[in-house]
């Protein structure tokens, strides 16, 4: 077993004990999906206090809550499926609660920019802010259309820890780079899921106008 494989191992055994954990206290999932989104909110209130003298030190505590509330991320679904509280409505009010942290972080960061006058990247943060809104929505859309939009790469975990990356070596200008690899990749992603949901229902428009063809004749005979 090499090293990797049993950090992974370990990382499990951690998870599963957790999972185990929260599940004996019968604690409602949902509860654990609002707890992320307050630890969150914590991390982006250190983005916004951040200033030019210590933005290191806030950039570093703001991505170690990060992970923190990832861990809330992880269990809230693994809770549900080990307490037999999987609901139709838990997983909306996972898919919002994920909305409003996102948000919230870009916010935080938006904040910083912002009280240190660097409009360039209070713009960035911006278009992060809502192409990363528009990722989940052109999924969930899509997938009211055609049932399933699982196509681009720029989701939310890999968006997250861009963050995460950003926050921590901060002292090095991570943020940025990662902001623009976030930007960069999610408007890819939003194109991908724009040309594939034009694929499908293009097809499926197609085949509907196939069998009202049919039918009409069929009718006129």
């Amino acid at each position: 077993m090499t090293w990797t494989q049993a950090f992974g191992r370990a990382c499990r055994v951690l998870l599963h004990a957790i999972v185990r954990g929260l599940a004996l206290t019968r604690i409602s999932p949902n509860v654990l999906t609002f707890l992320g989104l307050v630890i969150n909110i914590g991390a982006a209130v250190l983005f916004g206090l951040a200033n030019a003298e210590n933005y290191q030190r806030m950039f570093l505590y703001a991505g170690l809550v990060i992970i923190g509330a990832g861990i809330f991320d992880m269990v809230d679904g693994r809770v549900a499926r080990a307490t037999n509280q999987v609901t139709t409505f838990g997983a909306f009010f996972d898919s919002v609660i994920d909305r409003y942290s996102d948000v919230g972080l870009f916010f935080g960061l938006l904040v910083f920019y912002a009280r240190g006058n660097r409009f360039f990247y209070v713009a960035l943060v911006a278009f992060v802010m809502v192409s990363s809104v528009m990722v989940s929505y052109t999924r969930a859309r899509a997938e009211s259309l055609i049932g399933t939009c699982k196509v681009g790469f720029m989701e939310r975990p890999e968006r997250i820890v861009l963050v995460i990356i950003g926050a921590l070596f901060n002292r090095w200008g991570t943020m940025a780079p990662c902001l623009w690899v976030i930007a960069v990749l999610s408007t890819i992603t939003v194109i991908h899921r724009i040309r594939y949901t034009y694929q499908q229902t293009k097809a499926a428009d197609a085949g509907a106008r196939v069998n009202v063809n049919a039918d009409t004749a069929m009718t006129a005979r």
